[in-house]
């Protein structure tokens, strides 16, 4: 251990317990003892009143973040993992790409795509959406996820490759296996971000994600590791622009000698009774603790239903049980990217703008005009929603003749 205590002259006077940030002191036969969990912060070399606490020459800790330090120049590129499911690209690695052309161009860096299980037909279409080039492995072992398998690849390709950064959605597939990786290439990982941006001085990622459930937005950096890597929430960040006639390049990589401990036998899709689209969506219409009851989610169906949307609620309405879970929209729901959201007595607390503030336009009906939900809505209506989505619904209908 980097940090020890010499016993010969600890007089177990336990000064030292308080000073550790990381409760990596801890007491043992009367004695102060550094456990596993030090991270060479050094406090305690100085409170100590003997002088027992001391630092030895070999810091492997320490030495290790200063060599990961001076390769840093070697990580460049933004990687982004495209998942794909039952041979079709899911939108999240749209997304992803959209936000890795911007981390990317910002860096003056490619952009890299990794698709397991998929052809090189998909990986064009990864190209048109912006990647420079892609690293797909076509092998059919791979078609259906394995955590193993997928853990082992991406390993392999980023350690080869050198990305500075590496993104993947905040999916049921990346949830379960980019730990493991994150695990196995020795960094960080910042799970769940709602907004990744390039801090200019330092070009280091900053990774935003709601914590504490969702009262305050944290800002975390990766500062002493590569690559940097995030799994990002879907449905929060912007496509890129896709360009037909876009070109890039397609490298195909091999799985023969992968083993894994596991098997995949058969995979059994949930069937529910209640089908809610919010994800795709382009009109839904939200209600909040503002709609009364049942009565004001009947007149949301309505409005939904003239303009071929959907309803969406928040969470108090849903714990309410004025409307199904399926409906909810926020930190706890789901995370939604409409043409137009309309919200109908929503407050706007932060955990369900998470979910909703990434919507082309945001139109606020709320009878107080302090609500949050104004600060970041595209039109505000202060008033009464018994009012005012009446007339909506009235005006709709006579512009579509019905």
């Amino acid at each position: 251990m980097p940090i020890v205590v010499k016993t010969n002259i600890c007089t177990g006077c336990e000064t030292c317990l308080e000073s550790c940030p990381y409760d990596a002191i801890i007491m043992k036969e009367g004695k102060a003892v550094i456990n596993e969990y030090c991270n060479e912060c050094m406090t305690c070399l100085s409170v100590c009143p003997e002088g027992a606490i001391i630092e030895t020459a070999d810091s492997s800790l320490r030495k290790q973040k200063e060599l990961t330090k001076a390769k840093f120049t070697d990580y460049r590129d933004v990687l982004v993992f495209a998942e794909q499911r039952d041979g079709e690209i899911a939108t999240v690695s749209f997304e992803l790409l959209g936000a890795g052309r911007r981390l990317a161009d910002k860096l003056d860096a490619g952009l890299f795509a990794v698709l397991l299980g998929a052809g090189e037909d998909e990986a064009n279409e990864l190209i048109k959406w912006g990647a420079d080039k892609v690293f797909v492995c076509s092998d059919t072992t791979l078609k259906q996820f394995n955590d193993d398998l997928y853990a082992h690849i991406l390993s392999e390709l980023i350690q080869e490759q050198k990305p500075s950064i590496v993104l993947a959605g905040a999916t049921p597939i990346g949830r379960s296996f980019i730990p493991r990786v994150a695990a196995r290439i020795r960094t960080g990982l910042t799970a769940d971000c709602t907004s990744l941006e390039i801090e200019s001085e330092t070009g280091s990622l900053l990774q935003v994600r709601p914590a504490f459930g969702g009262n305050i937005m944290a800002t975390i950096v990766c500062p002493d590791y590569r690559p940097q890597m995030a799994t990002v929430r879907p449905r929060v960040m912007k496509k890129g622009e896709y360009q037909k006639d876009r070109s890039g390049e397609i490298v195909n990589i091999s799985a023969d000698n992968m083993e894994s401990r596991t098997k995949v036998l058969e995979t059994v899709k949930e069937v529910s009774g209640i089908s809610v689209n919010l994800h795709e969506a382009d009109f839904i219409i939200a209600g909040g603790r503002g709609a009364g009851g049942e009565k004001g989610f009947k007149m949301l169906e309505e409005l939904a239903e003239v303009l071929n949307g959907v309803v969406g609620a928040s969470r108090a309405a849903v714990d309410e049980g004025w409307v199904a879970y399926s409906h909810q929209v926020g930190q706890t729901g789901k995370t939604v990217n409409p043409k137009i959201y309309i919200a109908c007595g929503i407050s706007g607390a932060v955990q369900h703008l998470v979910g909703m503030q990434s919507s082309d336009m945001i139109i606020a009906i709320n009878k107080n005009p302090d609500a949050p939900i104004f600060n970041i809505a595209t039109y505000g209506i202060v008033g009464d929603i018994f009012e005012i989505v009446p007339l909506l619904i009235k005006k709709i209908k006579e512009a579509k003749g019905l």
